[in-house]
């Protein structure tokens, strides 16, 4: 790597880290003033709420870093510019594309460790963090779903009347087998309760039918302890427990609501693309952010930061805005998280060929 490389490298992470921990501050000291009244209220100690921003933080910086990055590139290169830095880099005869060189490095290593993680390691810190959220800043949460269908495996179906997540009881409960389009087995209770001990079921009331062409099997009784193929959890709070989750969890989830024929399915699509194109984001707006601050502006440094501000959050627009269609079931999840990426690459693209540099 050249002397110039590792120049502007180090001016590009430098300013990167830099501007990570000045807006994650501000982030944390906004959340901990609105917060206060509820840690004080539910009597938390330092160190709980401690360790509550030790699982917020990492999450906040890394749903930051492609505006982060993007305001680092227009800071570092707006700077370069100012100081005729890059005149002179040009003029050398060092071309505008290998002047990039240090960047998309910069930018690579980046985008790789936030891949890594938002896929593997974040999310095992934000299920503690979710914990904590639903425990003392979130209030009760009530099951208030009635008429539950639900198929839990192929040719298993689920019904329920109606769940108590407080009690954790369901009542009118029905598991059906079906082999092609005949019923063969049936499971039914007036009531299901959960066992914390055995982590069983318990079934009151129950019936259980086997049917093998004209015969039919029928046992009953008052009380039996079984597993079945849900879980108390499924009937909790779910509110974007997919922050939770590793790529991997991701999958099997997707797999088992799409088997269930579930509707918020494309919530957990999105979360898992949107893993997949952050990585890109970061390497389209760097790009972008050289291109827009590349050249000497009368208006100053402080007019490039603020483009750069602008265009950033303009990306971040469009991409709440494609992601809340895709939840709504209006697009497919993978169009939705990519077209933020698509609008911004072919923008940063006609300002590469049109843009004077």
């Amino acid at each position: 790597m050249k002397l110039l490389d590792r120049y502007i490298l180090k001016q590009f992470l430098g300013s990167f880290i830099f501007t990570v921990l000045i807006i994650v501050s501000v982030i944390v000291v906004i959340d901990l003033t609105e917060k206060t009244e509820k840690y004080v209220k539910a009597e938390l100690t330092t160190g709980q709420i401690v360790g509550y921003y030790m699982d917020f933080i990492p999450w906040i910086a890394n749903f930051i870093t492609p505006l982060t990055v993007f305001i680092a590139t227009v800071f570092v290169t707006s700077r370069l510019a100012g100081r005729t830095e890059i005149i002179a880099i040009l003029s050398s005869g060092v071309s505008f594309i290998r002047m990039l060189y240090p960047y998309f490095i910069g930018s690579v290593m980046i985008a790789v460790l936030s891949f890594i993680l938002t896929g593997w390691i974040i999310p095992n810190s934000n299920k503690t963090k979710r914990e904590f959220e639903l425990e003392y800043l979130k209030g009760r949460y009530f099951f208030d779903k009635t008429n539950i269908h639900m198929q839990v495996a192929k040719g298993k179906y689920l019904y329920m009347r109606s769940y108590n997540n407080q009690s954790n009881m369901g009542y009118n409960f029905t598991l059906e087998s079906v082999d092609s389009t005949k019923l063969t087995e049936k499971l039914s209770a007036s009531r299901i309760t959960w066992n914390e001990e055995l982590q069983k079921w318990t079934l009151m009331n129950w019936s259980h039918h086997t049917i093998d062409g004209d015969k039919e099997v029928i046992t009953e009784g008052k009380s039996m302890d079984t597993t079945l193929v849900i879980h108390p959890s499924e009937f909790g709070n779910l509110e974007k427990n997919y922050e939770g989750m590793t790529i991997p969890e991701l999958n099997d989830e997707i797999d088992k609501l799409t088997l269930r024929g579930a509707s918020n399915v494309e919530f957990y699509q999105v979360e898992k693309y949107t893993r997949f194109t952050s990585p890109f984001a970061v390497l389209i707006l760097t790009f972008m952010g050289v291109i827009v601050s590349a050249r000497k502006s009368r208006g100053g440094t402080g007019f490039q930061i603020a483009l750069g501000f602008l265009l950033s959050f303009l990306y971040i627009f469009f991409f709440i805005m494609t992601k809340s269609i895709a939840e709504a079931g209006g697009m497919p999840p993978i169009i939705s998280v990519w077209i933020p990426n698509i609008i911004f690459g072919g923008i940063a693209l006609l300002m590469y060929k049109y843009v004077p540099r």
